[in-house]
């Protein structure tokens, strides 16, 4: 096949699958009898302050720039420099990926590096790996902040779940993280010998271990922070959208952030659901939000980020498309 269609047949399948993403965030609204999603959506939307969802539209897109360049610093120390704009692109095609592919996104974004500057994915990789290690330590200090301020009230709400805590219970997810873990320091012992394994093991080592050879670790823990407050500042502007929420004040913001966490994880019925499940009943029982105005918020939360990332993963598709045609022209 040609190239140029084989590429042109990739990037029509993204694009079909952005569609498709916009199509199912349609069919997961919970309707009644008689009751039509588009409506349910159109006044879910007229009920919220478009201003400040365009706010947060905006800090949305400014974390994911630092997000861009706190990347880039990560791979100057493994000897690749790369834009900010193809650092960017890669970040937001990540994201895309990441809606239809759960954690596909890590690899997407690499691999799209290396098509726009030459990177190598197995360096990348390695990076986004640190970058994955440093953003699970602020989550969890965010948890545990908002249950240090609100303990009461969560663990109180925690209680009427119905959570089963009795007994060793083995959860699938680490089952299948240790295997994997066991069958790849399987592979790289047996074929520890064999030079196409040495270069991509080394390759994934000096992006994991860039993080000690920054050039300036202060402005790397800065953007970190920076990023986090972002997504706190994100979330408090959609919470200011809805009259029923725009009283409740930044407890309420950190009780957000613990019920997102939880909810990955809540043995509910619904699976990735969940997280519509439990947020609005989080609101209802801790802050006494009307429950229908409480799905409302929620699903305008959830969605409109989807949205943004979604338009946002395209814009950047289509940009990485152009870049990486144009840049081949030149070589010809």
């Amino acid at each position: 096949m040609n190239p140029r269609i084989k590429s042109v047949l990739q990037y029509s399948v993204m694009i079909a699958i952005t569609l498709a993403l916009l199509w199912v965030s349609l069919r997961g609204i919970a309707v009644g009898e008689g009751e039509d999603r588009t409506e349910i959506l159109w006044r879910a939307w007229k009920k919220a302050d478009n201003g400040y969802l365009s706010l947060m539209a905006v800090i949305l897109i400014v974390s994911h720039v630092l997000r861009a360049e706190r990347w880039r610093m990560l791979l100057v120390p493994t000897g690749h420099v790369i834009t900010s704009r193809d650092s960017f692109l890669s970040v937001m095609i990540g994201y895309l990926v990441n809606l239809a592919i759960p954690r596909g996104g890590e690899v997407s974004r690499c691999y799209n590096l290396f098509k726009l500057g030459g990177t190598p994915v197995e360096v990348s990789f390695g990076t986004v790996v640190v970058e994955r290690l440093v953003d699970i330590t602020c989550l969890l200090a965010l948890i545990l902040l908002s249950f240090a301020v609100e303990w009461d009230k969560l663990m109180g709400f925690i209680s009427t779940l119905n959570v089963p805590t009795g007994g060793f219970r083995v959860s699938p997810l680490l089952v299948i993280v240790i295997a994997v873990a066991i069958g790849i320091v399987s592979l790289f012992y047996y074929f520890r010998d064999n030079p196409r394994l040495k270069k991509l093991w080394g390759g994934f080592k000096d992006g994991i271990f860039a993080v000690f050879h920054l050039n300036n670790k202060f402005t790397f823990v800065l953007y970190s922070i920076a990023i986090w407050l972002l997504y706190f500042g994100m979330s408090y502007t959609a919470m200011l959208a809805f009259d029923q929420t725009a009283d409740l004040g930044l407890r309420a913001v950190l009780s957000i952030f613990a019920l997102g966490a939880i909810a990955m994880a809540a043995p509910l019925p619904g699976g990735a659901g969940s997280y519509h499940v439990l947020l609005p009943l989080g609101l209802s029982a801790l802050y006494n939000v009307p429950n229908a105005d409480a799905v409302a918020f929620v699903f305008i939360f959830h969605a409109w980020q989807t949205v943004i990332l979604i338009i946002g993963g395209a814009a950047s598709l289509l940009a990485s498309y152009f870049l990486i045609r144009w840049k081949k022209q030149q070589v010809k």
